[in-house]
């Protein structure tokens, strides 16, 4: 007998033995074969563009959503344009791996190896950023009437949650004086309390003769806004002011 037919005579008798041993059915043994051995199926590249964009639209609704109603201090406009691009690259991801195990275990090997140095400020950024994933990996997979109805269910609560939030001009300010005894931080607070609806100290940085403060404030109008301005710098001699819009 040919070496090499040989070889695979022991093999396959070796392999037959270990089946026997095992108490694996001929039913088990074709399922394994059909479950590892099976090719990846042809994806359909009419349906995989309307994914993209219907995957895009969510995206960009969720982008809106983050903009218009977060509460991070970071450019979340800046922030924002990166959900596209998580929830297409997800969905695309799915969609390849989805019809085949070989490739979804490959997946997980591949991502075993990626580490995330960037870390996420807020906890807020966290939950778009999972909400982005979840459309990406509900349009992957082809639940997209489960994914547009959770996601507009979601966004229906951002909405009723942040439904007073329209009232005012909600603002950044970070303003930074020469620090005495007539000018100190709780001054700074107690002027700036009269003028805003809400106040919230989110940074302080204090050095030897002068202090940096970042507040979160809510006001009714500009008006109201350019009045904390001026009274501020009226009691306050050098005192830098800048306002940021967070909405």
């Amino acid at each position: 007998m040919d070496p090499k037919n040989r070889f695979f005579f022991i093999f396959a008798s070796l392999f037959t033995r270990l089946i026997a041993q095992a108490g694996i059915s001929m039913e088990e043994l074709e399922f394994l074969n059909n479950l590892f051995g099976s090719e990846a199926q042809e994806i359909d590249i009419f349906l995989f563009l309307l994914q993209i964009l219907l995957c895009a639209a969510l995206c960009l609704y969720i982008a809106f959503i983050y903009t218009r109603f977060g509460n991070s201090l970071s450019n979340r406009r800046a922030l924002a344009k990166n959900f596209l691009l998580i929830g297409i690259t997800t969905m695309m991801i799915i969609t390849i791996v989805k019809s085949s195990l070989a490739l979804s275990l490959g997946l997980v090997g591949a991502l075993s190896i990626v580490r995330f140095r960037t870390a996420i400020k807020e906890p807020e950024e966290l939950a778009y950023f999972f909400m982005v994933i979840a459309v990406g990996l509900g349009i992957g997979a082809g639940q997209v009437k489960v994914t547009a109805i959770s996601i507009f269910a979601l966004s229906l609560l951002i909405f009723g949650v942040n439904r007073s939030k329209k009232k005012d001009i909600l603002q950044n300010l970070i303003i930074s004086f020469h620090r005495d005894e007539s000018a100190d931080e709780a001054r700074l607070i107690a002027i700036l309390e009269k003028h805003c609806n809400r106040l919230a100290l989110r940074r302080m940085d204090s050095g030897a003769d002068r202090s940096e403060l970042t507040f979160s404030a809510s006001f009714s109008g500009h008006e109201q806004l350019l009045a904390a301005k001026n009274a501020v710098e009226a009691e306050f001699s050098g005192a830098n002011v800048s306002f940021l819009e967070v909405g």
